[in-house]
């Protein structure tokens, strides 16, 4: 058994009041990657401080040497594949080749009406989500795209140099939906899940595995489908939204065993979220520190 361990910093603390600390401090403890959030608001924190996340990343780019980058997720809510694309090659530029994007479909959340749109069904969601991710691999793969869909265009839109990541940086696809799941088997370096979320409030930690592993056999079977080596496509679980919410953050033998039953479904990679006090993500940041430090040697 083989398991990345990162984790997610959500950008609500100024940079020189604890945001730079975070990120220099994931590098310190091992992380594989640490992702941000890429939405203009989200839920509880709307009212308070959030920031950008390309700039964010960007930022932890220039204070950072090994740590990878991410974001978890970005969504078609609220971004154009065009200007999307030059900002991710920049990105990869800047961080040394360190950038892993994370993209879903996008919610209904604050993202979805902040430009004065009406907020899109899940069917046009997933309509927009199949145009967008095929673009945006072309974009960052090709010196110059041009493209007429029924949702976005390109027209000789040039990304020179490109990525210093080849043929582009990976994408690590959010799905859970057939379409959605088609999308991570054909352009995906990984694939995203945070579980099922109708078992969030009610439902049990052994209700959430088997939930897991049935989204699992969906993505080999699609997999399967398309004609793709499951070999090559990493399995990345968002925690924090299970059964199990932080549970496994309250000990280092608690988080050995939620993770060791996880790994056993196909994941390779877990992410816990940065310690937020007085949020969901409250944890106790010298357990969370240790799990950092101990918990990988023990799941490998």
């Amino acid at each position: 058994m083989s398991l990345d361990l990162s984790t997610v910093i959500l950008p609500y603390r100024r940079w020189n009041e604890g945001g730079r600390t975070a990120w220099t401090r994931a590098e310190q403890l091992g992380f594989h990657t640490a992702y941000t959030y890429d939405h203009l608001s989200w839920r509880s924190f709307r009212d308070g401080p959030w920031f950008g996340a390309v700039p964010t990343l960007t930022a932890a780019a220039a204070v950072t040497e090994r740590l990878r980058l991410g974001t978890l997720v970005t969504s078609p809510n609220f971004r154009h594949p065009v200007t999307l694309a030059k900002e991710l090659i920049s990105l990869d530029d800047i961080s040394g080749g360190r950038v892993t994007l994370g993209i879903g479909a996008g919610g209904s959340g604050f993202d979805a009406t902040a430009l004065g749109q009406d907020p899109w069904t899940p069917r046009e969601r997933a309509d927009r989500f199949v145009e967008f991710v095929p673009l945006l691999d072309r974009l960052l793969s090709e010196d110059t795209v041009s493209y007429e869909g029924d949702f976005y265009s390109a027209h000789e839109a040039r990304n020179i140099p490109g990525c210093v990541q080849r043929p582009r940086l990976p994408f690590a696809v959010a799905a859970t939906g057939p379409r959605g799941m088609r999308l991570a088997a054909r352009h995906g370096q990984a694939w995203v899940t945070t579980g099922d979320p109708k078992l969030y409030e009610n439902g049990t930690p052994e209700q959430s595995v088997q939930a897991l592993r049935g989204q699992a056999e969906k993505l080999a079977d699609t997999c399967a489908e398309v004609g793709r080596d499951m070999t090559g496509l990493d399995r990345v679980l968002l925690t924090g939204f299970t059964p199990d919410r932080t549970g496994p953050l309250q000990s280092l033998d608690a988080f050995v065993d939620f993770a060791g039953r996880h790994a056993e479904l196909g994941f390779t990679e877990l992410v816990v979220h940065w310690p937020i006090p007085d949020s969901p993500f409250a944890a106790d940041e010298k357990v969370f520190e240790q799990i950092a430090m101990e918990a990988p040697a023990q799941l490998r």
